[in-house]
Protein backbone atom coordinates (compact mmCIF):
# COMPACT_ATOMS: atom_id res chain seq x y z
CA UNK A 1 0.00 0.00 0.00
CA UNK A 2 1.26 3.31 -0.65
CA UNK A 3 -0.18 7.01 -0.28
CA UNK A 4 -1.92 8.10 -3.58
CA UNK A 5 -1.50 11.56 -3.91
CA UNK A 6 -0.27 14.79 -2.04
CA UNK A 7 2.75 15.69 0.25
CA UNK A 8 3.41 12.49 0.96
CA UNK A 9 2.49 10.35 -2.75
CA UNK A 10 3.99 7.26 -3.19
CA UNK A 11 5.54 6.71 0.44
CA UNK A 12 4.80 3.15 1.77
CA UNK A 13 2.42 2.54 4.55
CA UNK A 14 1.70 -0.21 6.44
CA UNK A 15 -1.23 -2.44 7.61
CA UNK A 16 -1.89 -4.61 10.50
CA UNK A 17 -0.81 -8.34 9.77
CA UNK A 18 -4.39 -9.34 10.10
CA UNK A 19 -7.05 -10.88 8.93
CA UNK A 20 -9.57 -8.82 10.51
CA UNK A 21 -8.43 -5.89 8.27
CA UNK A 22 -9.41 -5.13 5.12
CA UNK A 23 -7.66 -1.99 3.93
CA UNK A 24 -8.85 0.19 1.27
CA UNK A 25 -7.09 -0.57 -2.06
CA UNK A 26 -4.70 2.30 -3.44
CA UNK A 27 -7.32 2.17 -6.95
CA UNK A 28 -10.21 2.25 -4.48
CA UNK A 29 -8.44 5.38 -2.44
CA UNK A 30 -7.82 7.10 -5.66
CA UNK A 31 -11.00 7.31 -7.19
CA UNK A 32 -12.72 8.27 -4.02
CA UNK A 33 -10.43 11.24 -3.53
CA UNK A 34 -10.96 12.45 -7.26
CA UNK A 35 -14.93 12.59 -6.27
CA UNK A 36 -13.79 14.60 -2.93
CA UNK A 37 -11.41 16.80 -5.29
CA UNK A 38 -13.94 17.69 -7.68
CA UNK A 39 -17.75 17.59 -6.54
CA UNK A 40 -19.09 20.87 -5.18
CA UNK A 41 -20.78 19.16 -2.40
CA UNK A 42 -18.03 17.98 -0.47
CA UNK A 43 -15.91 19.66 1.79
CA UNK A 44 -12.84 21.20 1.00
CA UNK A 45 -9.98 18.71 1.72
CA UNK A 46 -7.33 21.53 2.93
CA UNK A 47 -7.56 22.75 6.49
CA UNK A 48 -10.46 19.98 6.68
CA UNK A 49 -10.70 18.06 10.14
CA UNK A 50 -11.02 14.43 9.64
CA UNK A 51 -12.36 11.42 11.28
CA UNK A 52 -11.33 7.59 9.97
CA UNK A 53 -13.55 5.54 12.11
CA UNK A 54 -12.71 1.97 11.96
CA UNK A 55 -9.33 3.23 10.98
CA UNK A 56 -7.06 -0.34 10.31
CA UNK A 57 -4.36 0.91 8.38
CA UNK A 58 -5.49 4.67 8.51
CA UNK A 59 -5.39 4.86 4.82
CA UNK A 60 -7.97 7.43 4.66
CA UNK A 61 -6.97 9.24 7.00
CA UNK A 62 -3.64 9.41 6.01
CA UNK A 63 -4.45 10.17 2.19
CA UNK A 64 -6.61 12.81 3.65
CA UNK A 65 -3.19 14.71 5.42
CA UNK A 66 -1.72 14.59 2.56
CA UNK A 67 -4.14 16.37 0.34
CA UNK A 68 -3.87 19.01 3.12
CA UNK A 69 -6.05 17.96 5.89
CA UNK A 70 -5.45 19.95 9.16
CA UNK A 71 -5.81 16.79 11.78
CA UNK A 72 -7.27 13.78 11.50
CA UNK A 73 -8.54 11.76 14.54
CA UNK A 74 -8.29 7.78 14.10
CA UNK A 75 -10.46 5.39 15.76
CA UNK A 76 -10.12 2.04 15.96
CA UNK A 77 -10.08 -1.12 18.95
CA UNK A 78 -7.93 -3.39 17.46
CA UNK A 79 -4.02 -3.34 19.05
CA UNK A 80 -2.50 -4.14 15.64
CA UNK A 81 -4.11 -1.74 13.72
CA UNK A 82 -3.63 1.00 16.14
CA UNK A 83 0.08 -0.18 16.14
CA UNK A 84 0.06 0.38 12.61
CA UNK A 85 -1.55 3.30 12.01
CA UNK A 86 0.72 4.82 14.66
CA UNK A 87 4.11 3.24 12.41
CA UNK A 88 3.04 5.33 9.64
CA UNK A 89 1.88 8.21 11.36
CA UNK A 90 5.81 7.93 12.86
CA UNK A 91 7.41 6.90 9.57
CA UNK A 92 5.18 9.88 7.66
CA UNK A 93 5.95 12.49 10.58
CA UNK A 94 2.52 13.29 11.21
CA UNK A 95 3.14 13.79 15.06
CA UNK A 96 0.80 16.92 16.24
CA UNK A 97 -2.03 16.74 13.25
CA UNK A 98 -2.84 12.84 13.93
CA UNK A 99 -4.73 11.07 17.50
CA UNK A 100 -5.26 7.84 17.70
CA UNK A 101 -8.36 6.77 20.34
CA UNK A 102 -8.82 3.02 21.23
CA UNK A 103 -12.70 3.42 20.81
CA UNK A 104 -15.44 1.67 19.61
CA UNK A 105 -16.94 3.60 16.03
CA UNK A 106 -20.18 2.97 17.40
CA UNK A 107 -20.09 4.09 20.87
CA UNK A 108 -18.01 7.03 20.58
CA UNK A 109 -19.84 9.26 23.63
CA UNK A 110 -19.67 12.62 24.10
CA UNK A 111 -17.20 15.09 21.93
CA UNK A 112 -14.33 16.01 24.69
CA UNK A 113 -15.02 19.61 25.26
CA UNK A 114 -11.19 19.75 24.87
CA UNK A 115 -10.55 18.00 21.52
CA UNK A 116 -11.02 20.84 19.62
CA UNK A 117 -13.72 21.69 16.51
CA UNK A 118 -16.31 19.66 15.23
CA UNK A 119 -15.35 17.60 12.01
CA UNK A 120 -15.64 18.34 8.33
CA UNK A 121 -14.90 14.88 7.03
CA UNK A 122 -15.77 11.36 8.71
CA UNK A 123 -14.78 8.27 6.93
CA UNK A 124 -16.21 4.80 7.76
CA UNK A 125 -15.00 1.70 6.79
CA UNK A 126 -16.48 -0.94 8.96
CA UNK A 127 -16.48 -4.74 8.20
CA UNK A 128 -18.57 -5.72 5.77
CA UNK A 129 -22.13 -7.35 6.82
CA UNK A 130 -21.99 -6.40 10.60
CA UNK A 131 -24.83 -3.78 10.87
CA UNK A 132 -22.22 -1.33 11.87
CA UNK A 133 -23.37 1.75 10.09
CA UNK A 134 -26.01 2.52 11.58
CA UNK A 135 -25.08 2.78 15.01
CA UNK A 136 -21.96 4.47 14.00
CA UNK A 137 -23.86 7.01 12.20
CA UNK A 138 -26.16 7.36 15.29
CA UNK A 139 -22.79 8.05 17.62
CA UNK A 140 -21.41 10.54 15.33
CA UNK A 141 -24.87 12.44 15.72
CA UNK A 142 -25.38 12.20 19.40
CA UNK A 143 -21.75 12.77 20.63
CA UNK A 144 -21.38 15.77 18.18
CA UNK A 145 -18.88 14.90 16.60
CA UNK A 146 -19.87 16.40 13.46
CA UNK A 147 -19.81 19.94 11.49
CA UNK A 148 -23.65 20.96 10.44
CA UNK A 149 -22.57 20.20 6.77
CA UNK A 150 -19.85 17.59 7.27
CA UNK A 151 -19.88 15.13 4.75
CA UNK A 152 -19.70 11.12 6.29
CA UNK A 153 -18.00 8.65 3.53
CA UNK A 154 -19.71 5.01 4.00
CA UNK A 155 -17.93 2.22 2.83
CA UNK A 156 -20.00 -0.86 2.24
CA UNK A 157 -20.29 -4.25 0.39
CA UNK A 158 -21.90 -3.71 -3.23
CA UNK A 159 -24.70 -6.04 -2.41
CA UNK A 160 -25.18 -4.26 1.10
CA UNK A 161 -27.51 -0.60 1.92
CA UNK A 162 -28.10 0.27 5.19
CA UNK A 163 -30.89 2.64 7.00
CA UNK A 164 -29.62 5.98 5.73
CA UNK A 165 -32.69 7.40 7.84
CA UNK A 166 -31.75 11.30 8.91
CA UNK A 167 -29.22 11.29 5.73
CA UNK A 168 -29.06 12.56 2.34
CA UNK A 169 -27.49 10.38 -0.03
CA UNK A 170 -25.77 12.76 -2.13
CA UNK A 171 -23.78 10.49 -4.24
CA UNK A 172 -22.72 6.82 -4.43
CA UNK A 173 -19.84 4.77 -6.63
CA UNK A 174 -18.92 1.03 -6.93
CA UNK A 175 -15.80 0.39 -7.00
CA UNK A 176 -15.16 -3.83 -7.17
CA UNK A 177 -16.46 -5.56 -4.04
CA UNK A 178 -16.96 -1.96 -2.46
CA UNK A 179 -19.72 0.43 -2.84
CA UNK A 180 -18.96 4.00 -1.20
CA UNK A 181 -21.92 6.21 -0.30
CA UNK A 182 -21.43 10.09 0.18
CA UNK A 183 -24.07 11.40 2.73
CA UNK A 184 -24.98 14.45 4.37
CA UNK A 185 -27.08 15.14 7.26
CA UNK A 186 -31.14 15.52 6.01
Amino acid sequence: MRIVAGQFKGRPIVAPKTQATRPTSDRARESLFNVLAHADWAPPLDGARVMDLFAGSGALGLESLSRGAALCLFVETAHAARGAIRQNVETLGLFGVTRVHRRSATDLGEKPAGSGDVFDLAFMDPPYHKGLVEPCLKSLVEGQWLADDALVVVETAVDETPDFSGWEIVNTREIGAAKIWFLKRA
